[in-house]
């Protein structure tokens, strides 16, 4: 008689979240080396550059927290990883709401505190991404 293991099968990450999550960590990524152009090039531009990525980085930001709550949601209670990750881009975004306010000030303003947010925010979205993309889909895939 064979034994029947009966192991909870995880659902993998939807490509649309895959997607939004890829597009945080590159848009957010594009707003660092903005503000690092401008701090040694001094032209304004790259300062409006920054600013744009950030808003988009935000808009993609908040489709993943989207996601997120809905992961959350379908999650079993002993899934602390699901409740990390969403703790972990909520603070994501809201340091990158508090860096596009910086970036709203006169482009003189913006340093240092626009850079040193800017690579905060990166390496949080950068953490998110890794915890989404690679340790939420533990488990069999039917």
């Amino acid at each position: 008689m064979p034994a029947i293991v009966d192991r909870p099968r995880q659902r993998p990450l939807h490509p649309v979240h895959g997607f939004f999550l890829a597009a945080t960590v590159t848009l957010f990524l594009g707003a660092l080396l903005s503000d690092l152009a401008y701090a040694t090039s001094y032209q304004v531009q790259w300062t409006n550059f920054a600013s744009w990525l950030i808003t988009a980085g935000l808009v993609s930001g908040a489709v993943v927290l989207v996601f997120a709550v809905v992961g959350l949601r379908h999650a079993d209670q002993r899934e602390w990883r699901y409740l990390l990750y969403g703790l972990i881009l909520l603070g994501a975004w809201a340091l990158g709401f508090i860096n596009a306010l910086m970036h709203a000030k006169d482009a003189w303003a913006v340093m240092p505190e626009g850079l040193v947010l800017s690579a905060i925010v990166l390496l949080l979205a950068c953490v998110a991404a890794w915890m989404g993309l690679f340790n939420l889909r533990v488990g069999d895939v039917p």
